[in-house]
Formats: C-alpha cells, sequence, structure tokens
C-alpha cells in the first residue's frame, strides 16, 4: 500500500516558478517532475547536474592566456614542478 507524505523545502521564488512554468509547459505537474527525481536519486545513490558548457570570464582570460603563450611557467625538473605546485 502506498502512502503519501509531504517535503518542504526551501528554494529561491525565481526557480520555483521557473520549474513549475517548464513542468506546465509540458504538461506535467512539478510534484510529478520532483517524486521522478527522488526515485532515481534513491535508486542510483547520485545526483547529476549539468555544468554549463559556456566558460566564465576567469576561464576565457586562462584560455586565452594559453593561446597565445601568456602567464605560462616551464618546467626541466619535475622537483620544480611539484614545488611550485604545493607553493600555490
Amino acid at each position: 500500500m502506498r502512502t503519501s507524505t509531504t517535503i518542504l523545502i526551501k528554494t529561491d521564488k525565481v526557480v520555483k516558478n521557473a520549474a513549475k512554468k517548464a513542468a506546465e509547459e509540458i504538461g506535467i505537474p512539478l510534484s510529478t517532475i520532483l517524486n521522478a527525481y527522488l526515485r532515481a536519486f534513491a535508486r542510483e545513490r547520485r545526483v547529476e547536474f549539468e555544468v554549463p558548457r559556456i566558460p566564465n570570464a576567469a576561464t576565457r582570460k586562462a584560455i586565452a592566456d594559453a593561446r597565445f603563450g601568456r602567464n605560462i611557467k616551464t618546467f626541466t625538473k619535475f622537483e620544480d614542478l611539484a614545488a611550485y605546485i604545493r607553493a600555490l
């Protein structure tokens, strides 16, 4: 026999409204979507997040620096590299 329960969660109002609107647009109640995620989490014991592939400003700068050979440190000995990394 199935019984239902209620879970109260805190979330940003904008996120809630956007999720509710998206659920309505595809014709699935938000509670059904959340239950599907909860079932998957309970079964798989893992959480999946999609990370945007658009780099932020700091990453874009680092990519540009690497492409143009700026701010690049080279090492001839592993010990020097290891010491540099430890000092970061």
